[in-house]
């Protein structure tokens, strides 16, 4: 593992291709997302076009190897594309999030080969698309004491239990879903499944209604005696807290991107509006005052956009078999980019003012849609947590 104190390589960070996925992303965001961004949150309505022009565009598996269906690009080119897309629309934004990050990464790197064929192929292409089953009514920080269990029989499993807060759980063609195997083993006694939507006793409900991110729909699904092959179980018995967290140490990147996007997109509006408004007789933009946020505003975007492509960096790394686990990074990256991302919608809603807080401008979108930044894929709280255990036994 790279010391803590190297810092990836900036000077060679941003590769022909990296650079390539990046400008391919903010190209289809402007021209395509940008313009509908209002609409699909008004209306809360899936993005279907958007969705499949971000699977022609490779956007959907940008980490997954070109033999199963992804692009074959690297994690810091996703975090790049991630950011590009949520700048322009922080639902279509975690729409590809939870598919490259929370179910295609996990079947790459704990999937059988019959798993990767059937089902990553698909969900890298963006011929399917994917959901993350672990938060439950009563188990969202402590995805350890879960209550959906899976029990035996013969060579198949029955699921019974319920997921909450699903996003792409209404429209998606699969689950990857995590069950108590064992109760007497604690996290030892989880074990990850795949679930496809047309199995029995898979039982979807009506989308949430939340804060924000209105379009990508989200919604508790039941599991009422589902009963899969043993094939379709993710790792081994007994391995499924080791699954999910593995997977939330990328997919947290995959939110910091997100968070970052949307400050760079309510940052970029204040900016505009201090030339274009006046007040005691000059620009909004010669006033110290509003100077003052415009700068903490960029070194906090600056500073996040950092810890955000070193986490991506130094899993890259891992993949490659030149590092370990990045999960101090990841969290850090995490938590400071979300909490950046509701401090700067928050400032440049202020400079805007009134028209900020009117549904006219985007600003309140913005305003709205980081705030769940700072909940899902783990909380801020668990990212302290997380990054306090670290630091203080010395890893």
């Amino acid at each position: 593992r790279p010391p803590r104190s190297t810092l990836f390589p900036y000077t060679t960070l941003f590769r022909s291709e990296q650079s390539l996925i990046q400008q391919t992303a903010r190209d289809f965001a402007v021209r395509l997302v940008e313009p509908k961004a209002r609409e699909l949150d008004e209306e809360s309505r899936w993005p279907t076009e958007l969705v499949r022009g971000m699977a022609e565009l490779g956007l959907m598996g940008v980490a997954i190897p070109e033999q199963y269906g992804g692009a074959g690009s690297d994690n810091v080119s996703y975090a790049l594309a991630i950011a590009e897309v949520s700048r322009a629309c922080a639902s279509t934004g975690v729409i590809m999030s939870v598919n490259n990050s929370l179910v295609c990464d996990p079947l790459l790197k704990f999937g059988s080969e019959e798993q990767k064929k059937e089902f990553l192929t698909p969900l890298a292409s963006g011929a399917m698309l994917g959901c993350f089953g672990l938060t439950e009514p009563s188990s969202g920080s402590d995805a350890s004491d879960m209550q959906t269990v899976a029990v035996p029989d013969g060579d198949e499993w029955v699921i019974n239990g319920s997921k909450n807060w699903i996003t792409n759980g209404p429209q998606a063609d699969m689950i990857l879903v995590f069950c108590c195997t064992d109760r007497s083993q604690g996290a030892r006694g989880t074990t990850a499944f795949i679930v496809p939507k047309d199995t029995e006793g898979f039982k979807p409900q009506k989308p949430d209604h939340k804060l924000g991110i209105h379009a990508a729909h989200s919604c508790t699904i039941f599991f009422e005696d589902c009963r899969i092959p043993d094939r379709y179980r993710v790792g081994e018995v007994g391995g499924g807290f080791k699954v999910a967290m593995s997977t939330l140490d990328g997919g947290r990147i995959g939110i910091a991107a997100q968070a970052l996007g949307i400050a760079r997109a309510a940052y970029e509006k204040a900016v505009a509006y201090t030339h274009e408004r006046k007040a005691f007789g000059k620009p909004l933009a010669k006033l110290q005052a509003i100077q003052f946020k415009v700068a903490d505003m960029a070194m906090e975007i600056e500073a996040a956009q950092a810890l955000i492509l070193r986490a991506a960096w130094m899993k890259d790394q891992a993949v490659a078999g030149k590092g370990g686990r990045h999960t101090t990074e990841s969290a850090m990256a995490k938590l400071f980019a979300s909490e950046m991302s509701t401090r700067v919608t928050h400032q440049s809603l202020q400079i805007l003012g009134g028209y900020g807080y009117s549904k006219e401008y985007d600003l309140e979108r913005h305003y709205r849609d980081a705030r769940i930044t700072e909940i899902y894929e783990g909380t801020s709280e668990i990212m302290r947590v997380v990054i306090a255990a670290n630091a203080l036994k010395g890893a």
